[in-house]
């Protein structure tokens, strides 16, 4: 599933033939220009997944942070997101402010605090599909048996699957698999505290949801920055066209030509050429 902090990328990923789409608060985060320090408000959060989730056929996992609040608030994000039309969502054991998953300097709320809040959200539901993932942080504060331990009480708590963030090696997914009897997730971010495990090498080891969350924009901003770059310098974009998607891909994936003859049925109207089609 990999990440798609807008509806557009969310119908690339769609049309690419992934299984699934992601939208990831430390995307999201960047995208309005913050850190991932917990700034973001549940509103936004519901808000931009409602526009992803409307976007595309495939199911919609969300970051929830630590629920936006105490008990009462998470169960109002847990339903918000539901009305919102994602597939699931999960929520971590960090204390406000929240920090990356893969920097250091996190800190954890107590077993029992993140019980709370898993039972507040798995009884929020109305929809029993609804995915509901409880993601720990255990593992680069208190360890790997720590980290363990906590998945297993938070299931015990009503999460469905386990998120185990910032496992070190091979070994230790592995490992995690072995004593965790739910669905795991992996998260696959770059740069971060996990190596970059193929596909294949963790449907091997067993893990079920793989998520690429920060992987669409980090490739977009390194092509938007050297192609920025490029225009200041040389004062014209002409030798960055070739790197660039067509007017006619884009009209193809946003599914221009298929609005048209919508609104053609509707209303009997019809362009009068390619002259209607401008950029603005």
């Amino acid at each position: 599933m990999p990440g798609a902090l807008s509806p557009l990328v969310a119908a690339l990923i769609e049309e690419v033939g992934f299984g699934g789409v992601y939208l990831s608060g430390g995307a999201l985060s960047a995208e309005l220009g913050m850190p991932d320090v917990g700034l973001t408000t549940a509103s936004e959060v519901v808000e931009r997944a409602r526009r992803i989730a409307v976007s595309t056929r495939l199911p919609l996992i969300v970051d929830a942070d630590t629920g936006f609040g105490e008990a009462l608030n998470v169960a109002r994000t847990v339903q918000e997101l539901e009305r919102a039309g994602v597939a699931g969502l999960h929520l971590e054991d960090q204390e406000n402010p929240k920090r990356c998953g893969h920097l250091a300097g996190k800190r954890l709320v107590d077993r029992e605090s993140m019980e709370r809040t898993v039972r507040a959200a798995a009884s929020a539901r109305h929809d029993a599909e609804l995915l509901l993932i409880a993601r720990t942080d255990a593992r680069a504060v208190e360890g790997l048996d720590a980290a363990i331990e906590r998945a297993r009480a938070y299931l015990a708590a009503g999460a469905d699957a386990i998120f185990p963030e910032a496992l070190r090696d091979e070994e230790e997914f592995r490992a995690f698999r072995q004593a965790v009897d739910a669905p795991l997730l992996a998260n696959m971010t770059e740069f971060g505290a996990s190596p970059l495990l193929d596909l294949a090498t963790l449907q091997r080891l067993g893990y079920d949801i793989v998520i690429y969350p920060v992987t669409t924009l980090r490739l977009a901003m390194g092509a938007m920055e050297r192609g920025l770059r490029a225009l200041r310098e040389e004062g014209t974009q002409e030798r960055l066209v070739v790197e660039m998607q067509t007017r006619a891909r884009l009209y193809e994936l946003l599914r221009y030509d298929d609005h048209v003859a919508a609104d053609r049925a509707a209303y009997q109207f019809a362009p009068s050429g390619d002259g209607d089609r401008h950029d603005s």
